[in-house]
């Protein structure tokens, strides 16, 4: 009998959690050959970097997509449902779908599970529901963002065609290494034997760890500021326009329908590794411009709610939650500007706030439902350091605090963030996202 969704989400859940990370490829490898190794029947781009890819590879989906092909993305984690992390031509899959996926793979992982040492993760399972799903579908490429680190990453049983090296900076430092020297070899692994590299600035220690790498497995590589760059940014209402110098061409009059210096970076990242999945050739102007003014990256700096302003953000490291302030402050005038925040426990809590403090009047420390949050009551020991103590607020339920910011901002606004599921919870409170701006 065939199983029902909440069934498949529940045995999907008692497998090993995505953040626990045993560094093999042996049990993904075995499971796709079992299954005739689908992710070998496309081609693919995969992504990794500290932040920025599920915007990426939004990105690079509408590009390719704009081209009339038929396309399979994989990203995580999700916001609402795990069936964001399997979309065919930008679409999650159904339910009915997803329980298909799950049923093709489950037979074959119940060999691999008796044996193996360990058990398959959570994680290698959705990547190879993913992998099956495409072949399956067909697509016509595949996109797949990392889910941590890249060589022993679930994604890297695929041998990408595009390799996409977006920022590097410290985050899950447990397992990746605590310099981003340290993490950047292992992110260098995405990087296969005659692949096409597309690197993104990087600070000088990193950059040299993927040239490196580039050099030694005979990959071409191409270098945001040296062979393509973001040429001209004006922000503007929705968004920015840009002009994206490509490595076949400029692109000029482009509008990008996200927020943030960081966001244009990206969009420059996601036009060069197209034209290089097209084997350098420039693509039609037009089609960029169709892109990117329709894209939607949900709970990316995104507007859900207004009177106060409402928004949504998952950035939950230092590096990315820097890029999110200074969004904030160049693309909305708000004043004054409440956060609620809640995190996750392992992770580095001390430079979040402080990246946090400059743009917020007060703070509403709270916690997701999930085991890995932090205390409501130990963040806001920890936000009082910081902010200080009359700046500090301590409400453990998220929808309490949501409604105890939008009370302290009054007619400014309130940014919701400090990880993924926090947004992700707050997007199912406050009713799914941009659908319902009023």
């Amino acid at each position: 009998m065939k199983p029902t969704y909440a069934e498949v989400e529940h045995a999907l859940l008692g497998r090993w959690p995505e953040t626990k990370l045993e560094p093999s490829l042996t049990r993904i490898r075995a499971l796709c050959d079992l299954m005739g190794d689908p992710q070998r029947s496309y081609p693919v781009i995969q992504l990794t970097g500290t932040n920025g890819k599920t915007s990426t590879s939004r990105m690079i989906d509408n590009l390719i997509r704009e081209l009339g092909l038929r396309t399979g993305r994989f990203t995580s984690p999700h916001l609402e449902s795990m069936r964001e992390r399997i979309c065919v031509d930008g679409e999650p899959l159904s339910e009915e779908l997803f329980v298909d996926a799950f049923s093709d793979v489950a037979a074959y992982a119940q060999v691999v599970d008796d044996s193996s040492e360990h058990p398959l993760s959570f994680f290698e399972m959705v990547v190879a529901m993913a992998y099956a799903a495409f072949a399956d579908t067909p697509v016509e490429v595949g996109i797949a963002e990392v889910g941590m680190g890249g060589t022993w990453d679930a994604t890297s049983v695929a041998d990408a065609q595009v390799a996409v090296v977006l920022p590097i900076d410290v985050d899950h430092s447990q397992y990746l290494g605590d310099s981003p020297v340290d993490i950047a070899v292992e992110k260098s692994g995405i990087i296969k034997p005659r692949s096409h590299a597309v690197l993104a600035e990087q600070e000088g220690g990193p950059a040299d760890v993927l040239l490196q790498r580039a050099a030694e497995v005979g990959a071409t590589v191409v270098r945001e500021g040296v062979d393509f760059a973001v040429v001209e940014r004006t922000p503007g209402i929705g968004g920015q326009m840009l002009t994206i110098g490509g490595t076949a061409r400029t692109y000029d009059d482009v509008f990008l329908s996200l927020y943030g210096e960081h966001q244009a970076h990206n969009a420059a990242c996601a036009v060069a590794a197209v034209e290089g999945f097209l084997g350098g050739k420039e693509l039609d102007p037009q089609f960029v411009r169709e892109a990117f003014s329709s894209l939607e990256s949900p709970g990316r700096l995104e507007v859900v709610r207004r009177s106060p302003t409402i928004l949504l953000d998952a950035a939950h490291n230092p590096h990315g939650m820097r890029a999110t302030v200074e969004a904030v402050q160049e693309s909305f005038t708000l004043s004054p500007l409440v956060g609620v925040v809640g995190v996750m426990t392992d992770k580095e809590v001390d430079g979040l706030l402080d990246a946090l403090e400059p743009a917020l009047s007060q703070i509403v420390c709270t916690q997701n439902t999930t085991d890995r949050a932090m205390p409501a009551a130990e963040l806001a020991d920890i936000a009082e350091g910081i902010f200080g103590q009359d700046r500090v607020h301590t409400v453990p339920r998220l929808d309490d605090a949501i409604d105890r910011g939008v009370e302290l901002a009054d007619v400014g606004g309130v940014l919701i963030t400090g990880s993924v599921v926090t947004a992700g919870q707050a997007r199912i409170l406050l009713g799914g996202g941009s659908e319902n701006v009023a």
